[in-house]
């Protein structure tokens, strides 16, 4: 089913959809957002512009988490960390390019002036430098799920045990980073940033080039997903998915696959979280939360885990809903989630994107019974 899925996603009419959805991002948003004035019907303002390219950062994640859970039966509830740890080293960057423009007209960020730092930490030197920062953006969160993942995996932890172990580290770390002492903002976390590269980053031009960086990244990594699954490791991860004690038997050993798609997938979260913090403008210890993670979960199980491009769908849907509802009825939202998950779980086994084959299956027996 899965591979049929994928196989049907990349045919033809998928590389088209796929085309049309490159060109509306990267031409068409670009255009009704710069070129079209703001007194046009249709003008696309900068709020859309932000909310897409933040579920788009979303199903980059999403992505991320359908590679280890739907393709390889590894349950993370944790991932959610490794999105933060890209965001806080991207705005540790975008703190120190603020530079004296801060309230306190220092060369330290404003939240260390305030909590009376005398100076940087070691930690936060070279973060002045876009290309220490891309390193730390891959390195950090890779070798964090690399040390991670070879212990747990070595010791053959999977399950439910392994998701309760990712969400107690994602727990522990939103603790630390929310002490005021470890110099990472505290509760309050990055904001108000000034620039990017020498650039304005609230600039409307500013923004469209995130974009449609985000949203290249995107399709680059649904393409790098298509090649692993689709690949002999693919092969082997769905076989460790679906039996690993036979894989086992088989002579393969799936200590370094599942370490090789865990790292490579915390490393795609880090990166959509650097994506994730210009374009919102804040990052704070609540992107660590263990409800956040359980949120990721479920945009990959309404979307349809092992599918790729059903993920997608899942953190679009979820996201575009919470948008709408936590205006309208924000004190429901967790509970309509909750609901949601259930439906899914009990009537949608396959999500979304499997919804029209279950649909012709069942009426296809009824037609076949009368």
């Amino acid at each position: 089913m899965n591979k049929t899925i994928v196989e049907r996603l990349f045919g033809p009419r998928g590389w088209t959809l796929l085309g049309i959805f490159a060109a509306i991002m990267m031409v068409l948003v670009p255009i009704l957002n710069l070129a079209v004035p703001e007194g046009s019907a249709f003008h696309l303002s900068t709020y859309w512009v932000s909310l897409i390219a933040k579920i788009m950062c979303y199903a980059i994640v999403a992505l991320a988490m359908d590679l280890v859970w739907g393709y390889t039966g590894i349950l993370s509830l944790g991932h959610g960390l490794f999105f933060a740890l890209g965001g806080y080293a991207m705005g540790m960057y975008l703190m120190r390019a603020i530079g004296r423009d801060g309230n306190y007209k220092s060369d330290l960020p404003d939240f260390m002036v305030f909590l009376n730092w005398k100076e940087l930490p070691w930690y936060w030197h070279g973060t002045d430098s876009f290309l220490y920062t891309l390193l730390l953006i891959l390195v950090v969160p890779g070798l964090i799920a690399f040390i991670f993942g070879f212990f747990a995996f070595r010791s053959r932890i999977k399950g439910v045990y392994f998701s309760i172990i990712t969400q107690a580290m994602t727990f522990a770390a939103m603790l630390l980073f929310f002490r005021n002492e470890t110099g990472f903002g505290g509760n309050n976390g990055f904001t108000d940033f000034k620039r990017i590269l020498g650039f304005h980053i609230a600039s409307p031009e500013t923004r469209i080039v995130m974009f449609a960086l985000t949203a290249l990244l995107l399709i680059g990594f649904l393409l790098l997903g298509r090649y692993i699954v689709t690949s002999k490791l693919g092969r082997v991860l769905a076989a460790i998915r679906d039996a690993e004690s036979r894989t086992m038997f088989s002579g393969y050993n799936p200590l370094p696959y599942k370490l090789f798609i865990w790292t490579v997938s915390a490393v795609i979260c880090g990166i959509a979280g650097a994506l994730f913090v210009p374009q919102v403008g804040i990052i704070n210890p609540g992107e660590m939360s263990p409800a956040n993670s359980i949120e990721i979960a479920i945009w990959v199980a309404v979307g349809g885990r092992g599918t790729l491009v059903g993920p997608l769908l899942g953190a679009g849907l979820i996201n575009g809903v919470k948008s709408w509802f936590t205006v309208a009825f924000p004190e429901y939202w967790l509970y309509f989630l909750g609901l949601i998950f259930v439906l899914v779980t009990l009537y949608m086994p396959k999500g979304v994107i499997g919804l029209s084959a279950q649909l012709k299956s069942r009426f296809g027996k009824r037609e076949g019974s009368a």
